[in-house]
């Protein structure tokens, strides 16, 4: 069993998607979030993926409004990721109602920050964002990459108790052309017991079945949801 855990991408509001992170790429699918959510949560799906697009490039928070609007109309959990650098920032998305945090950039920039929010808030509150390109850790809404490889990035907060990540590889997101499934294989034989949140490339319920197979815990999806290569029924019985 592997949950699928449906994806919100944000830019000025609106419910979008890029492809490998690239911002002039933007599609709108709805400029309503919470259309999309309600359908997701009316299918049944429990968990949400939302990510401040907006927020990761400008490095704060910007769709804090979305969130809210989103706790406030549906009960779906969600995790929240982009632009989180503050502690103001981690306040006001926790206030919120997020239930999770993602965090890349930060990660990465300012461990001393993060590993102190870890002592503070307990590890379980945080999913550790590595978004990969060429084997290296990107930051900055990808805009950046940085000379850390994806396994020294990851051992340094799984030692610190993180156990929740979310491995994106860059050259696949939004390209509908399969998972790095070999990739995620590297990751839990590095990392058996940690929950591996697969992210880009899935064009259809096959590359679900192969995660699954592969033995991979989670996966986010998004453009193959809103092209329609795969229907919320077909991720609720993945997911049952």
């Amino acid at each position: 069993m592997i949950d699928v855990i449906p994806a919100i991408d944000l830019i000025d509001g609106a419910c979008v998607r890029l492809t490998k992170g690239d911002y002039g790429t933007k599609q709108v699918y709805e400029k309503d979030p919470v259309i999309i959510a309600k359908r997701f949560e009316d299918a049944g799906i429990k968990r949400l993926h939302l990510v401040d697009l907006d927020g990761a490039k400008a490095g704060k928070v910007v769709n804090l409004s979305v969130l809210e609007n989103l706790v406030n109309k549906t009960k779906l959990e969600i995790d929240f990721g982009g632009g989180i650098k503050t502690n103001e920032d981690l306040k006001s998305v926790l206030n919120a109602g997020a239930k999770w945090l993602t965090i890349g950039s930060l990660a990465v920039k300012n461990p001393e920050k993060m590993k102190s929010w870890i002592q503070t808030y307990g590890a379980e509150l945080f999913i550790l964002g590595a978004d990969v390109r060429d084997e290296n850790i990107a930051v900055s809404g990808w805009l950046e990459t940085s000379n850390l490889h994806w396994e020294s990035f990851m051992l340094d907060y799984y030692k610190c108790g993180v156990r929740q990540f979310l491995c994106t590889d860059i050259s696949r997101d939004g390209m509908l052309n399969g998972p790095s499934v070999d990739l995620y294989k590297e990751i839990m034989k590095r990392f058996p017991d940690c929950y591996l949140i697969a992210s880009g490339g899935v064009s259809g319920k096959q590359d679900l079945i192969d995660l699954e197979e592969a033995k991979i815990p989670a996966v986010v999806l998004g453009k193959a949801i809103y092209e329609g290569r795969i229907t919320l029924n077909e991720i609720m019985e993945m997911s049952c």
